[in-house]
């Protein structure tokens, strides 16, 4: 920890959103389940002495409908995030429990909205519930609490496995393990070692992060409902087919996964398409559906395309980090060239 970093006597918060980590039987199978805090106080309570040992002090606060994280939406970002800021100044920490199929989502928009957060924020969440056999959730959670109360982390993150992930560079891997999560084009933040959990420095966002938080706290409600588009192009994509996405009067932006170094059909059809969007305010961009390295759109001839069309390059983001950026800017009332100028600009270390 470096010697700037102060030791916080306030308590952490743990907030419980849903996913599996909290899940119990039901009828239908496994479903969000209530009453995490003593749920969750059992489970750490039988953790191995050296592994639940000196946990920091935490409250947990539930929010009033846990939810599958397959179902949360951009709204619930925004609330989510909207609940830190509101108690920012009372924790010196933040735990955000969270279903994994959407966490590396969350915690890209959490990025996005906190920016300027200096203090941890650390989103974590476990492939099976608390009550099960040889769950990972109560290691998680340790994990992740551990993480929150160093005063030297000061952005968003994602503890899992055993690891620490920074929160707009993250994915979710494997659908089954309990090492779900990778950073394809970012060094760890940290991990544990043994009994602790150590910050690897030099990674992190201190640094940039001086000064009052500057938070950015839109209301995503307005792009519920479709308002930004994912797209992988496919061989034989049409013109036609991509016209259909991106005519929808209610699209306001799109992410494309194109191939490569950043290449797609040379179809003077489907640039037009993709001009067309761009000319009439659509925020367009692009990322390489290979899950290492950055797109250098002009490298190739079948890229030249996309800047002309004016579909901005997303280097080595994160699908993830992407489209939530994407969200962000679009839930403000900026002007086009601003919101274009913001994400081709790092903000909180999503780009390289």
């Amino acid at each position: 920890m470096p010697s700037s970093a102060v030791a916080d006597d306030r308590p952490l918060l743990v907030i419980y959103t849903g996913g599996t980590l909290g899940m119990v039987e039901s009828e239908r199978g496994l479903a969000p389940g209530g009453d995490i805090a003593p749920r969750l106080a059992r489970a750490l309570d039988a953790l191995p002495p050296g592994r639940g040992a000196l946990l920091p002090r935490h409250e947990v606060l539930a929010v009033d409908t846990p939810i599958d994280s397959s179902a949360a939406t951009p709204s619930d970002w925004s609330r989510l995030a909207g609940m830190i800021a509101a108690r920012h100044r009372d924790h010196a920490g933040f735990v955000v429990l969270h279903g994994t199929d959407t966490l590396a989502w969350s915690a890209a928009s959490l990025a996005y909205q906190l920016q300027g957060i200096d203090r941890p924020v650390v989103l974590t969440g476990a492939m099976q519930p608390l009550e099960a056999p040889g769950s990972d959730a109560a290691d998680n959670v340790t994990l992740a609490l551990r993480f929150a109360a160093n005063p030297a982390l000061q952005e968003v993150a994602i503890a899992f496995g055993g690891r620490l992930l920074r929160g707009v560079r993250a994915r979710k891997w494997h659908s089954r393990d309990a090492d779900a999560f990778t950073s394809p084009n970012y060094p760890l933040l940290g991990e544990r070692v043994g009994d602790d959990s150590v910050l690897y420095p030099g990674r992190g966002l201190e640094r940039q992060q001086r000064g009052a938080p500057r938070f950015e706290l839109a209301d995503y409600a307005g792009l519920d409902d479709g308002g930004v588009a994912r797209i992988a192009l496919w061989p034989g994509i049409s013109a036609r087919q991509l016209d259909t996405w991106l005519t929808d009067p209610a699209l306001e932006g799109a992410l494309l996964e194109v191939w490569g170094g950043g290449n797609l059909p040379d179809d003077p059809d489907l640039l037009g398409v993709l001009a067309r969007a761009s000319g009439e305010g659509k925020l367009l961009a692009a990322i390489s559906q290979c899950p290492h390295g950055p797109i250098t759109p002009g490298d190739y001839a079948a890229g030249q395309g996309l800047a002309t069309a004016g579909v901005l390059s997303g280097d080595a983001m994160t699908p993830e980090a992407a489209f939530t950026k994407l969200v962000h800017l679009l839930a403000q009332p900026l002007p086009d060239a601003e919101r274009r100028r913001r994400f081709l600009t790092p903000l909180v270390g999503e780009r390289l």
